[in-house]
């Protein structure tokens, strides 16, 4: 069985039919969905909409995918019956499905599951860690629309992970969202499990290979660079802010919230006192010198609010400002997908970049311990992922160990 969506050939946006060809029977036959699409927005060769991600897209291909998953299932049952197929009721299923009358998770499906797992920690979780799982949930939903049938929980296990791997390489997602969906899905077959549910979780191991990870900091130099340069009036909110980042480790959420209101005064230390919004984690965090001239400057207060939109494209200005040129190699996204390239790091520079300089610059110097107390992190694993283990003023400080051991040496 084999189902193959088409365009109609009238109107400007056109009707989205399908042929059905049933291979056992030799038969084949045709049905109007009712959804619709223009034709430069239709992909021909994969027949779904170009973009996806797009809002309008995104419903319109969830519901293809379910179109195929129902008719599958219908066409295997009439198999099993040894029945002939219905058009009639295909049509009538068709219909249900593209006016959204049916999109129900059938009880003890993976996705049923997953619902259920992410609505127990809905209340638990912070907003990002929320779309996170949201976003397996629909690559999961576009992964059973790839292989035209529903998962269920007692189904998953080995040929489950060969399969998704071979879907999520044709779709081009890279290596990191491909391995952490699986994990996630694990962590459904565990939920499964503690509801009374046998899987077949203990029998997936998963071996990925270490990963070169590029990770973008500034060095205590660029920030000295940066602190020194001179800069138009409408970016100096967002080079303090950059500062201010820089030396507190915290992320974009948390940073561009300080306010007065949070400081206060330990032992004659200026302190900033607040809740990360991610963790949850109260941070008692005492202020570098940068962080209080910067306020000094600013009369006792934070630079006014930016939105992270603003804030990212202001801070590569100021990095140019500042003469940042250097070329590394990072991934940057190009339409759906990311791709490893050589650039200029003032191009580059986001939102997160303070908190991996911070960590970075600071590892080594300061006890690792004091340094996840700012920011936050509950394992070191976790501190160190953001550290970048090619740091140049790491390396030449221990060069000049090496030197002045050698030279002491030599005059013994």
């Amino acid at each position: 069985m084999k189902i193959d969506f088409f365009l109609a050939r009238n109107g400007t946006n056109k009707k989205i039919n399908l042929y059905l060809t049933d291979k056992q029977q030799n038969k084949t036959y045709t049905f109007c969905t009712h959804l619709k699409i223009s034709e430069e927005d239709w992909d021909k060769e994969k027949q779904r909409p170009i973009n996806i991600y797009l809002k309008k897209f995104k419903i319109l291909n969830n519901k293809l995918d379910i179109v195929k998953k129902e008719l599958s299932e219908y066409v295997r049952s009439k198999r099993t019956e040894k029945k002939e197929i219905q058009q009639r009721i295909i049509s009538q299923e068709i219909k249900e499905i593209c006016s959204g009358q049916k999109n129900k998770l059938p009880e003890g499906s993976l996705l049923y599951y997953f619902q259920w797992y992410i609505d127990t920690r809905k209340e638990l979780i912070c907003n990002s860690t929320y779309k996170r799982y949201k976003v397996f949930f629909h690559l999961l939903e576009r992964f059973e629309g790839f292989l035209c049938k529903r998962l269920f929980v007692e189904e998953i296990n080995v040929d489950f992970i060969k399969d998704f791997m071979i879907f999520g390489k044709q779709e081009e997602y890279s290596e990191n969202t491909i391995y952490r969906t699986i994990h996630f899905v694990k962590t459904i077959l565990n939920f499964a499990e503690r509801k009374g549910i046998r899987t077949a979780v203990r029998e997936m191991e998963i071996r990925r290979e270490k990963q070169q990870r590029e990770i973008i900091t500034l060095t205590e130099k660029e920030i000295l660079k940066i602190k020194a340069a001179d800069v138009p009036e409408e970016l100096q909110a967002a080079k303090d802010w950059l500062l201010i980042s820089c030396y507190t480790g915290q992320r974009f959420s948390d940073f561009m919230s300080f306010n007065r209101n949070q400081l206060k005064t330990i032992e004659g230390k200026l302190c900033l006192s607040f809740i990360q919004k991610k963790t949850k984690k109260k941070i008692l965090l005492p202020l570098h010198p940068t962080v209080i001239n910067t306020l000094q400057k600013n009369d006792g207060y934070f630079p006014h609010m930016l939105d992270i939109q603003q804030y990212n494209h202001q801070i590569k200005k100021i990095a140019r400002y500042a003469c940042i040129f250097e070329t590394v190699k990072a991934r940057k996204r190009y339409g759906f997908r990311t791709k490893d390239v050589e650039m200029c790091k003032c191009e580059i520079l986001s939102s997160h970049i303070g908190r991996r300089s911070f960590a970075t610059n600071f590892y080594g110097k300061i006890p690792t311990p004091l340094l996840m107390d700012a920011t936050g992190h509950s394992t070191e694993q976790m501190f160190l992922r953001y550290i970048n283990p090619v740091d140049n003023e790491r390396i030449l400080s221990l060069g000049n160990y090496f030197d002045r051991i050698y030279i002491e040496r030599d005059a013994s």
